[in-house]
């Protein structure tokens, strides 16, 4: 058995396929980790929604902002933007079946026979892997309950920006949020800068990435993330002192597809059939 991380799909259908072919993927042996992105701004959501449901337990997702706004749009039209490319799942047969599997996924995925950590963007420096696990449940509990559109009302916003035991509702669940599916830099404080989206070595001298902040106690995890197309564009060309394994690769951006196989952290990548265009949303 083999297990494959994918970085952000975002509807990149044919992509999908080129690299579990690439990979030899075998339903009936192999798992794919999905580190969240699935769908948005791509051509295929609605298909890639569909193959990676119809997996199973042979697939784990973790959710990343794209799939929660997906969430929100489908409670709330007033939430669609004008980029988005979500009608189709909005608009299928299926799409109570899909949302609700979509919402039912989790925001972190620790596997400790594995020894590795899967989720969408990134932890800020204050929370180890225990205390990440349990934050990351009270917003799956949101998610869950029958009234959780009311959540989607709530989250967008970058404030606050700075972790606190002390934090309740809305608030709290923001920034949990916000760190799970949108990190990308803090302060050395710990601070949110999620203003900040090029690669390592363009931002601002107070902006680090979230994952070489001095003293992160998460620091000796091995961490699978995506969200951040840029990251390995930048002047970090070694993320193995960090024990961070960066998987999006901008495929929706006309980058490449990639997938990590855990057991021998073997790299593999397909181009993507989109024009190459500069952007990191």
């Amino acid at each position: 058995m083999s297990i494959y991380a994918i970085g952000d799909v975002q509807g990149c259908y044919d992509e999908l396929n080129k690299l579990l072919e690439k990979v030899r993927f075998n339903p009936a042996s192999d798992q794919l980790w999905f580190c969240g992105d699935l769908v948005n701004r791509g051509p295929q959501s609605l298909e890639v929604m569909r193959l990676v449901k119809g997996l199973g337990n042979n697939a784990i997702t973790v959710l990343g902002n794209h799939d929660l706004h997906l969430l929100a749009a489908a409670t709330d039209t007033r939430h669609i933007r004008s980029k988005d490319t979500l009608d189709e799942v909005l608009e299928a047969p299926d799409r109570n079946e899909l949302l609700d599997w979509l919402r039912n996924r989790p925001f972190l995925h620790h596997d400790p026979s594995k020894g590795f950590t899967l989720l969408h963007a990134g932890l800020p420096p204050q929370w180890d892997l225990s205390k990440s696990m349990a934050l990351a449940e009270e917003i799956e509990t949101m998610l869950r309950r029958d009234n959780y559109g009311e959540f989607f009302n709530h989250m967008y916003g970058d404030k606050p920006d700075k972790w606190s035991d002390e934090l309740e509702g809305w608030e709290r669940l923001r920034f949990i949020t916000n760190c799970l599916t949108r990190l990308r830099y803090c302060d050395d404080k710990g601070r949110l800068l999620l203003e900040y989206k090029g690669p390592p070595g363009t931002q601002s001298e107070v902006a680090i990435p979230w994952f070489m902040i001095d003293g992160r106690r998460t620091e000796q995890e091995k961490i699978i993330f995506g969200h951040w197309s840029t990251v390995t564009l930048g002047e970090i060309k070694d993320f193995r002192p960090y024990n961070v394994f960066p998987l999006d690769t901008g495929c929706l951006w006309g980058g490449s597809l990639t997938a990590l196989r855990l057991e021998d952290e073997t790299w593999f990548s397909v181009p993507s059939g989109r024009p190459k265009i500069k952007k990191d949303i």
